[in-house]
């Protein structure tokens, strides 16, 4: 099953695909390769916020924890695994 990471769906694990680098700016782009998303890599999402857009979203990586924006995460293609 392939989908954006903002619509994958809580707990499933998935593998990073495709990353539209230029949806996003030099920054924001930075600062997600340099948390670790990149093209292979595999992730589980784990908690969206509670109102309105469901911002942001909790993603496990390895051991790591970290928080992404809905639409940071509509950039990034996966495959459920």
């Amino acid at each position: 099953m392939e989908t954006t990471l903002d619509r994958l769906p809580l707990g499933q694990t998935a593998r990073i695909i495709a990353i539209d680098w230029d949806a996003l700016d030099v920054a924001e782009g930075r600062r997600l390769r340099e948390l670790g998303l990149l093209d292979g890599t595999e992730l589980t999402a784990l908690h969206r916020g509670g109102l309105f857009w469901r911002d942001p979203l909790a993603v496990a990586i390895g051991r790591m924890r970290i928080a992404i924006r809905a639409r940071h995460a509509a950039a990034i293609r996966v495959e459920a695994l």
